[in-house]
């Protein structure tokens, strides 16, 4: 399908508007996956609120370089879709690579995560992380912990005290 230019600059305003939002963008090749598998991939990041496009890599080669990042050049050789996650750095990179281990077929080529390309070794090592809910879980966890165990303590003084009232008690009647 031939694109006019002004729908050729359309698509590469929405594309820049969508690097400018995203705080990871993650690059993979669908060559070989079935049209089955791919959509599966989109409703599960949908599910997420991460977008999932094809792009003619013409247009995200004019859309990095006006962001001034470098990426390397044999990634945008191949066929590429692109993940771009707006809420969070490591939920887009972990459901690509769950993906990924899922169905081979996918290939993660690298990433754009807060304006830098990285390899698709750090992608890995991202999808790897605990996500934002983990980690929030475990501060506030840890923070807990020690308040917990006062509390056992005053507690515990506590049950002393009624414990040696109700003796008393008990002896003098």
């Amino acid at each position: 399908m031939v694109l006019t230019k002004e729908q050729k600059k359309s698509l590469l305003e929405q594309l820049n508007d969508r690097f400018l939002r995203s705080k990871a963008a993650v690059f993979t090749n669908y060559q070989g996956l079935k049209v089955t598998d791919l959509n599966l991939l989109r409703g599960k990041l949908k599910e997420k609120g991460i977008d999932y496009k094809v792009v003619k890599n013409t247009l995200v080669k004019l859309a990095l370089k006006e962001k001034g990042i470098a990426v390397e050049g044999e990634i945008l050789d191949k066929p590429a879709a692109i993940a771009f996650g707006y809420d969070d750095e490591v939920e887009v990179n972990k459901i690509v690579y769950q993906f990924n281990k899922e169905n081979e077929k996918l290939e993660i080529l690298g990433a754009i995560v807060n304006g830098e390309f990285v390899s698709k070794d750090v992608v890995k090592s991202l999808a790897l992380l605990p996500g934002r809910e983990e980690l929030h879980a475990k501060v506030v966890g840890s923070i807990a912990a020690p308040l917990r165990g006062f509390v056992s303590v005053l507690q515990g003084n506590l049950r002393g005290l009624v414990s040696i009232l109700k003796q008393y008690q008990e002896k003098k009647f």
